[in-house]
């Protein structure tokens, strides 16, 4: 799929990203906007120096992000809440109507 990322064109695929990325250890991701590959978070300048192999300066995490959601990867922003686990539905029941969440409790004497 062609991608415009920092004004130049380039022809990626899910499976060139993919093995690009394999062996590059992902850095943290204190901020801004990150890209899942496999089972891990890359930020998204680090995934556009590597498979662009441009200076960060030259882009946008934002067209990075628009280039690899095109190509099927989750992108997610770091202020954006991670996403709720999944409750029980007593639980979810007992969250919806403000009562406390069911759970061992102790008896007292």
């Amino acid at each position: 799929m062609r991608c415009v990322i920092a004004r130049f064109p380039f022809d990626l695929s899910k499976s060139e990203v993919l093995a690009t990325m394999k062996d590059v250890d992902p850095e943290p991701v204190t901020g801004g906007e990150y890209v899942i590959i496999g089972r891990r978070n890359y930020p998204a300048k680090q995934v556009g120096a590597v498979i662009t192999r441009q200076d960060r300066r030259d882009f946008t995490s934002g067209e990075v992000t628009r280039a690899m959601t095109r190509l099927g990867f989750t992108c997610r922003s770091a202020q954006e809440p991670a996403p709720q686990q999944a409750l029980a539905p007593v639980e979810n029941a007992s969250a919806l109507l403000g009562g406390p969440l069911p759970g061992p409790t102790t008896l007292e004497p």
